[in-house]
């Protein structure tokens, strides 16, 4: 996590985790082809580390289910998160870090768009554009800095 001397929002509300997804034999069988829905991808980045609090996107409502959709036979993925205030600096962060985790985790076939929830966020256009752009977001993670912090936003917590 970034040290900072200030956090921007230095008390968040924090929300219950939902519960651990059931799995049935039919997910477990490697043999059972079964398409990837909406609680598997939010199941992938509910335990994303905010970049700011020891606490995950999920416990501050950053990202819910019901803002998760998948269409499986189009391969595509969309995810809107909702930063915790309305200027929230490490929204680029936070969309970067859902989207990278996704690149990581989904096959290739998939289009992933990920995205802050509409009226939530005063430059809400321009982070969209910054995480719409293939070539911004591959130059981000070219930036060794910011792969680092990336990747302590999705690493597991001690």
């Amino acid at each position: 996590m970034s040290v900072e001397t200030r956090l921007e929002n230095a008390n968040p509300l924090i929300y219950q985790r939902s519960g651990e997804r059931l799995l049935t034999a039919e997910d477990e069988d490697e043999d059972f082809a079964d398409p990837i829905d909406d609680r598997e991808i939010f199941d992938l980045i509910r335990s994303i580390n905010d970049p700011e609090h020891p606490l995950s996107l999920e416990e501050l409502n950053v990202v819910e289910q019901v803002r998760v959709h998948v269409n499986d036979k189009e391969s595509a993925v969309s995810v809107e998160f909702t930063p915790t205030i309305p200027h929230c600096s490490m929204a680029t962060l936070i969309g970067l870090s859902i989207k990278v985790k996704l690149l990581r985790s989904l096959p290739d076939r998939f289009k992933i768009d990920v995205h802050i929830t509409p009226g939530t966020h005063a430059s809400e256009q321009a982070v969209n554009k910054q995480l719409a752009d293939k070539e911004r977001v591959a130059a981000a993670l070219e930036n060794s800095h910011l792969l680092e912090v990336v990747n302590q936003c999705l690493s597991s917590r001690i």
